[in-house]
């Protein structure tokens, strides 16, 4: 895998941080804090220039609005999800839709579709709109395509972002329970045909009981390279 001089590390469930090789820091579904995948060293944000946001749920966003009001990061996502954290105090919001595209610290970012649920839960326990959930197309300084699928079931029209877009890394929820398990996961790599899978969305709670080694074994010789991250690890 070359990601051309730019890193990813993986956080636990499915948060990632990227690096660019132009000096920007980005988070993907930023959960640190009480992630409890998450290493006790990388809990404490200490930069980040965007924060890009799958959907409303707590595992996802939890941490969106403390660390964009702290380091006067730009929240991208989907339009409600914008405005409700800009509503909590975050100064600097990029909403978008689905099949739009922007560029946010020197990041392409292509947002698709989703199949998942995406309402946004207050402190006082009610539900409010969050929009819909959705997954990425992030190109990299460099031309490299990542594919963050956010929290998914396997759908059709991943053969689309595979013919649109082309991402050489897919980042899949394998869980199962509220998302994927590795049996749909394998069969949206045969639509996505990425030549790298990186496994996400497993092991943080007792439900999640997918596991990369079960995807390697569906997806047997021939398939994508499924590169099992450990928390903390950094590709580049």
């Amino acid at each position: 895998m070359n990601l051309q001089g730019n890193h990813l590390t993986w956080l636990g469930h499915s948060t990632f941080r990227i690096e660019t090789k132009e000096g920007m820091t980005v988070y993907v579904d930023p959960w640190v804090m009480e992630n409890p995948l998450c290493p006790q060293s990388e809990k404490d944000v200490k930069k980040a220039d965007a924060l890009i946001c799958t959907h409303g749920h707590y595992d996802h966003i939890a941490d969106a609005v403390k660390i964009g009001k702290q380091h006067k990061s730009t929240v991208v996502g989907i339009f409600e999800l914008c405005m409700w954290a800009k509503k909590k105090g975050v100064e600097t919001i990029a909403p978008m839709n689905k099949g739009g595209t922007q560029a946010v610290a020197g990041v392409n970012i292509t947002m698709t579709h989703a199949v998942h649920s995406c309402g946004i839960m207050e402190d006082d326990g009610s539900i409010v709109y969050g929009g819909e959930a959705c997954g990425y197309v992030l190109e990299l300084p460099g031309g490299v395509k990542l594919y963050h699928a956010g929290d998914t079931a396997v759908f059709g029209d991943m053969a689309i972002i595979r013919e649109l877009y082309a991402p050489e890394i897919a980042l899949l929820p394998i869980g199962d329970h509220f998302t994927m398990s590795p049996r749909e996961a394998a069969h949206a790599c045969k639509l996505l045909q990425p030549k790298f899978v990186i496994p996400m969305h497993y092991g943080t709670f007792p439900p999640l009981v997918g596991r990369p080694s079960h995807l390697k074994a569906l997806l047997g010789e021939g398939g994508p390279e499924v590169v099992e991250m450990q928390a903390g690890q950094t590709l580049e």
